[in-house]
């Protein structure tokens, strides 16, 4: 499943769309600006439509760190890292990553996601 959210990342950011599940929750706790929370699949295409076509990144590199199994066969808990340029300046950027992903059917029914902020705000200059 990691390996196929990289790689839509480095192509299209809508082929992770279809890793979702229709009532998947996700989560950004500590997100730039306050927690963040879509459920299900319609809401966060909603959200996400508009905010890549400004998305000020176009990511160029995924480094899957490390996957950690729990006692619950359905979660894991992914470390990855995204690197990129910043599409107004040229200036390069990477960030760490933890996502908790809950996955049910061969898809994505849960997603938790804790963002290096700093590392963003850094990279965003």
């Amino acid at each position: 499943m990691i390996d196929r959210m990289g790689a839509g990342w480095l192509g299209d950011p809508g082929a992770i769309d279809g890793l979702l599940a229709d009532d998947v929750v996700m989560e950004v706790p500590f997100a730039p600006g306050g927690p963040m929370r879509w459920d299900g699949r319609e809401s966060w295409l909603a959200f996400a439509g508009p905010a890549r076509e400004g998305f000020p990144v176009r990511f160029d590199s995924f480094t899957k760190l490390a996957v950690h199994e729990t006692v619950d066969p359905e979660v894991a808990v992914i470390e990855y890292e995204l690197g990129g340029e910043v599409t107004a300046t040229g200036g390069r950027g990477s960030a760490r990553f933890i996502g908790v992903l809950r996955v049910r059917d061969g898809r994505i029914a849960g997603w938790r996601e804790y963002q290096n902020t700093a590392a963003i705000q850094q990279a965003l200059g």
